[in-house]
């Protein structure tokens, strides 16, 4: 009998610990949800409103000059720089490759300087010159830098490129292209997967001993 006994309150403790440990899983699923639900849609949930509309009302002014263009547009906080070039201006020669900084795909110059557009948001470059790769040359008219990636052959896939090409103006203009281990050095953060280094750096060297304006 008190064995019997025994077991029952034994059954007892082990639906304690399910109930408890279910209890547990729904409070933890039930928060990760809440911390990965959009703000905007927390916001509409609170206060009854359109999601649509609570995003609207997020949203900020962008002033900037694109590629010798004016732009005026109503951006949310949180979009990339990268993101509202593709997306709302349409310009996708700057490539969305890692997206967090590490590849070099989405470089492009702000007020002069080289920067990784994924990792610029948009609200950063409010009354700055921006200048992607569509604004490098002039007309048909390519920029020495283009003319001398297709020169040397500094690309496979072309992922990349767009991207590269606009470090290698930077690395100039800089004064980082001395020497091609200076220019290795400084052209590190960009990522080439076909390996077409050696060409890439050949096209970087002539630019800049021919003395070409960049």
């Amino acid at each position: 009998m008190e064995k019997q006994n025994n077991c029952q309150v034994d059954l007892q403790d082990h639906d304690i610990q399910d109930s408890s440990r279910r209890s547990f899983l729904k409070q933890s699923g039930l928060i990760t949800a809440v911390a990965l639900t959009p703000a905007t849609a927390l916001k509409a949930a609170d206060e009854h409103i359109d999601e649509k509309l609570a995003g609207a009302l997020e949203k900020m002014p962008l002033r900037m000059e694109v590629n010798g263009k004016p732009y005026k547009l109503s951006v949310e906080p949180r979009s990339t720089l990268l993101d509202i070039l593709r997306e709302q201006l349409d310009l996708t020669g700057t490539k969305k490759g890692c997206d967090h900084g590490q590849c070099g795909a989405c470089t492009i110059h702000v007020d002069g300087t080289r920067v990784n557009s994924c990792l610029t948001l948009g609200v950063m470059v409010n009354g700055k010159k921006v200048t992607t790769i569509e604004g490098l040359a002039k007309g048909d008219d390519l920029h020495p830098m283009q003319e001398a990636f297709l020169k040397h052959d500094g690309f496979q896939c072309g992922y990349c490129t767009p991207g590269q090409i606009m470090s290698a103006v930077a690395c100039i203009k800089e004064g980082h292209a001395n020497s091609e281990g200076e220019i290795r050095e400084y052209m590190s953060g960009n990522i080439c997967r076909c390996g077409a280094y050696p060409n890439i750096v050949n096209a970087i060297l002539e630019v800049k001993n021919g003395g070409q304006a960049v």
